[in-house]
């Protein structure tokens, strides 16, 4: 049963409504879009199988054998979808703590999935380059339908948002490195004897020390997002700690990046320091820093 009344009017006003059945494919229970206007199969790809919100409504509603309506997303569309899979427990209603973070980042107009498992929300925005999707989390903004039933989430706007900034955030954190992630081994590491204070004070006074400082001190205002600002930050402590995961954990915990997200999110914590030292391929060395002093005595 889908409770048209919640759907957004905004969304309702585009000509981009489908109708969806469930169909077996090879096996599997198969989400297939159907045409409201024609009567026949859609296309994502073909605008001349979608119609309005009224046709697929009314096509919803006199045929039995349908099982919901679908929004498809298009490029030259505002919209973006992000759908959450097997994110509720039915019976305890227990949500994970990572699709609360997604849910209350992106704060707009959110549904459950036609399961009661799944989340959708959709809002104003473009799903960055880098991969759709990673484990039970998915964006999309083109060439795809999201089934929408309008059982809307309570705490969450009755409205679209512009949430440009945090897809972007959501996307470097959760999916753009997915790919290498899942190849992941633990790099080499080199030991660094010098003290926390010692190793800050290098920090402190090398060559981009003023991009050290800056992110230090908390300022993110050079990156897009408060976690690439976050991620930056672990990449100069991998190469200041020689890839030591625990010291980067440690100091980055007394700078002023730190925040509640990092503090009680211990996923989050360990995916950015394990991005960062997979991305740093160089460590200080200082040996070779005496070596140099030496040679100049």
């Amino acid at each position: 049963m889908v409770s048209t009344d919640t759907i957004p009017d905004a969304l309702k006003d585009r000509d981009q409504w489908i109708c969806w059945t469930t169909e077996d494919r090879d096996g599997k229970p198969t989400k297939v879009p159907i045409d409201p206007v024609n009567d026949g199969y859609a296309s994502v790809s073909d605008p001349d199988t979608w119609g309005t919100y009224s046709a697929a409504e009314t096509y919803y509603d006199l045929n039995e054998d349908v099982d919901g309506l679908g929004y498809v997303f298009t490029e030259d569309g505002p919209y973006a979808g992000v759908d959450i899979d097997d994110a509720r427990n039915q019976v305890s209603e227990m949500v994970e703590e990572w699709v609360v973070d997604v849910l209350m980042t992106l704060q707009s107009y959110t549904e459950r999935s036609p399961s009661g498992t799944g989340y959708h929300v959709i809002v104003e925005g473009a799903v960055p380059e880098g991969g759709n999707r990673r484990d039970q989390l998915e964006m999309y903004d083109d060439a795809r339908f999201f089934t929408v039933t309008g059982d809307h989430v309570d705490g969450t706007p009755g409205t679209i948002e512009d949430r440009s900034e945090e897809l972007q955030e959501l996307h470097a954190e959760y999916i753009a490195d997915n790919n290498e992630q899942s190849d992941y081994s633990e790099p080499d590491t080199r030991e660094i004897t010098l003290s926390d204070a010692e190793l800050l004070k290098k920090a402190i006074n090398a060559s981009n020390a003023d991009k050290f400082r800056a992110l230090w001190n908390g300022d993110t205002s050079g990156y897009p997002s408060h976690s690439e600002a976050d991620l930056a930050l672990c990449n100069l402590l991998a190469y200041w700690t020689g890839g030591d995961q625990q010291r980067i954990e440690r100091l980055f915990s007394k700078s002023g990046l730190v925040r509640e997200k990092w503090q009680e999110r211990p996923d989050y914590r360990e995916r950015t320091i394990k991005k960062a030292v997979r991305d740093v391929t160089d460590y200080y060395d200082p040996q070779s820093e005496r070596s140099d002093s030496a040679s100049t005595d």
